[in-house]
């Protein structure tokens, strides 16, 4: 059964849904960027229909300004609030034992950064933002990760030789790259991973592996040691949106609840 609920988080109103079900562990979806709880392609929505099938009763929400819930979207690192008020409604309605979060991008660092104060037990992380700028290019990671298959490829050449790549966008790569950090040098990256040091083995990261974000939290993560588990799909897409995705990302989850 699915019904809407309402609760307050810092003299706001928020909106969530619960999908029942008789479990005693239950599933605290977070969204990601300025995505509604229905998530991308209304992919949470059916992951949770088909979770509390499987007798885990699920709840997601609309942070802040986003969404059905008043007040203003102050970003992924003011959410550690929407997050409390919503593990602390979830518990209520649901009378679970045991939470688990799951959220991807940058719902997942917020997670690491912010669950533990929320009371949840445990985490379920799909690929975890550690990323400063937002210049409109990919992360310096994924630019070198796409000319390493560039140079692999002989189609790539012949159409930079006919005119078909942007070279503005190259240049703006290239510039990119030459003004890299080190791996996890970056001031959000050390904050996760002394996030995830806390949680240790009670976190599980899963990566999309040709996904940006993932590319870039991997390339952070070279020269920090994880207690977490990690798992990779062989999948370009940040949402679990391609054929075959839910499927993997469902059993997944139903593994490390």
């Amino acid at each position: 059964m699915r019904r809407l609920i309402d609760f307050a988080c810092a003299g706001e109103r928020l909106l969530g849904t619960l999908d029942a079900a008789a479990g005693e562990t239950g599933l605290l979806i977070v969204s990601g960027g300025n995505e509604v709880r229905s998530g991308a392609h209304r992919g949470m929505a059916l992951l949770a229909a088909r979770l509390a099938a499987a007798g885990v009763p699920v709840f997601r929400f609309d942070r802040r300004g986003i969404g059905d819930s008043s007040g203003e979207n102050g970003g992924f690192l003011s959410s550690a609030p929407d997050i409390a008020a919503a593990a602390a409604a979830f518990a209520a309605q649901a009378r679970v034992r045991h939470l688990v979060a799951f959220g991807n991008c940058d719902a997942a660092t917020a997670l690491a950064l912010f669950g533990a104060c929320a009371g949840i037990d445990r985490l379920i992380l799909a690929n975890p933002w550690v990323i400063e700028d937002d210049d409109g290019l990919p992360p310096a990671a994924a630019i070198r990760a796409r000319y390493a298959e560039m140079l692999k490829a002989p189609r790539a050449w012949l159409r930079l030789a006919r005119g078909g790549v942007d070279l503005r966008r190259l240049a703006g790569g290239l510039r990119k790259l030459s003004k890299a950090a080190a791996p996890g040098d970056e001031a959000l990256a050390a904050r996760l991973f002394g996030a995830l040091d806390h949680w240790g083995a009670r976190a599980t990261i899963l990566l999309a592996n040709g996904d940006a974000t993932a590319i870039a939290f991997r390339d952070a993560a070279k020269a920090v040691p994880l207690a977490a588990r990690i798992e990779t799909l062989e999948s370009t897409s940040h949402s679990f949106a391609r054929e075959g995705d839910a499927d993997w990302l469902f059993e997944r989850i139903m593994a490390a609840l």
